[in-house]
């Protein structure tokens, strides 16, 4: 169990978490600069993600070698890859190894979703500033 005690040690003020115990009318209770309530919401949020349908696509796609005037763009914009959305997605990132995906989120700074990894997927998130280039399937 985890207190936090907000302000000047007011009862009123005190957010009591304990996942094994927390309830859905429980979490409405809850103070709303209690941030275990923003917790609770996001764990549930994350119970009803659509997990890929399959493993991705046997093949390893090439990525495509566009400079223009040696420059490379700081990000990825966020419209040009929410298509990607639910679709199987090849990520090269900025460092590190490519790999297949399966996105269920793309905000304007960051997309998340599901990783090919060792013959499963397991959730991740990243920055687009991370992103080198990617390509839908």
């Amino acid at each position: 169990m985890y207190i936090e005690n907000l302000r000047n040690n007011n009862e009123e003020d005190i957010c009591l978490y304990d996942p094994n115990q927390i309830y859905d009318l429980e979490t409405e209770d809850l103070p709303p600069q209690c941030p275990y309530r923003q917790a609770v919401a996001f764990q549930r949020s994350m119970q009803g993600l659509q997990q890929p349908p399959s493993a991705p696509p046997s093949f390893t796609p090439q990525q495509a070698k566009t400079q223009q005037f040696g420059v490379t763009p700081f990000a990825v914009d966020q419209g040009a890859i929410e298509p990607c959305l639910f679709r199987f997605v090849y990520i090269w990132p900025t460092r590190g190894r490519a790999f297949w995906a399966w996105l269920v989120f793309v905000g304007r700074r960051s997309v998340s979703g599901f990783r090919w990894d060792r013959g499963g997927w397991r959730y991740f998130g990243m920055d687009l500033r991370q992103i080198s280039s990617f390509q839908c399937f």
